[in-house]
């Protein structure tokens, strides 16, 4: 289990935990910061299992917050990855 209170190794510019501190947060916020957040993150590091780690640590206290229902959506996704589109879905030969 992480420390819930500043940096660790899956939050290491504390941008999760500066979330949940501030007041009024919208979700479009919590949105920039999870990118933020999952492009800090270390590489190599199991982003899924970071934020099952996240949502263990600040859902439980907070599970109405913004923040926790970007994490939920984010862990979602990836579980359940979109096929994306571009050039290569188009490609047939």
């Amino acid at each position: 289990m992480i420390d819930c209170h500043g940096q660790s190794e899956i939050d290491p510019k504390g941008l999760i935990y500066q979330a949940y501190q501030i007041d009024g947060i919208t979700p479009s916020q919590c949105r920039s910061i999870f990118l933020d957040w999952a492009l800090s993150l270390p590489e190599g590091k199991d982003s899924g299992a970071a934020i099952a780690e996240l949502l263990a640590c600040f859902g439980p206290d907070d599970p109405d917050h913004p923040m926790s229902d970007v994490l939920q959506q984010g862990q979602a996704q990836m579980t359940n990855p979109r096929r994306r589109g571009g050039w290569r879905a188009r490609a047939r030969d």
